[in-house]
């Protein structure tokens, strides 16, 4: 595939590499030329750095590796709001959150997601990835992992679906966008134990797969 990603800090840097020893065509850009040519450097394969309009012009996906204070910015340079993301698979893996706490900081009933599709009208946005850190991806040795994704396009669900196979995971869809607050509050729960001190994991209940959890 052709992957445009927008951004060029470690998550950049760790799913860009994934993707271009899979064999996928990247190119990279960021709010620095330099360092977009030093990242596109590091992952070689061919891969480019170019322009943030040109990262997003002809691909077949987009990562959105930026923080969440920068995602505005980042689409107004890809001209989003004129349409230029319209048909394109538009991978979210940003976290609105006070990193303190883990408290989303969208408004109630809405989503980061959903707000960057606002952002980007007729993009196909897909919210993934944002669950783990960098580091999950740069090392080689890390166990694999289930990511949870939605979205509201089956085809870019299934573009999705590819690359987090092709980064060495297994790709769980849990529904439209409209879940997506529902992995964001599920991303700032395991960041408020983490500051807090604990081990995410030991504050979720291990159930088998295909079991029935009953509610109370």
């Amino acid at each position: 595939m052709r992957i445009g990603i927008l951004g060029t800090g470690a998550m950049a840097a760790a799913l860009g590499g994934r993707w271009a020893r899979a064999g996928h065509a990247i190119t990279v850009a960021g709010r620095s030329w330099d360092k977009a040519q030093a990242l596109a450097a590091r992952l070689g394969g061919g891969t480019r750095a170019t322009t943030v309009r040109e990262a997003v012009a002809e691909v077949d996906a987009v990562l959105l590796a930026v923080a969440w204070d920068g995602v505005s910015d980042m689409l107004r340079s890809a001209e989003a709001h004129t349409g230029t993301l319209a048909g394109t698979t538009l991978i979210d893996p940003t976290n609105a959150v006070d990193h303190g706490v883990g408290q989303l900081t969208t408004p109630p009933g809405g989503s980061a997601a959903q707000r960057i599709a606002e952002l980007a009208p007729e993009a196909h946005v897909v919210k993934a990835f944002h669950l783990f850190p960098a580091e999950q991806w740069s090392d080689s040795a890390a166990l694999p992992v289930t990511v949870a994704i939605c979205g509201d396009h089956p085809e870019a669900l299934r573009v999705t679906e590819i690359l987090v196979r092709d980064a060495g995971a297994q790709a769980a869809v849990i529904g439209g966008l409209d879940r997506a607050r529902q992995l964001e509050e599920a991303a700032g729960f395991v960041i408020g134990l983490a500051f807090k001190g604990f081990d995410p994991r030991a504050a979720v209940p291990h159930v088998p797969a295909g079991a029935t959890v009953a509610a109370t």
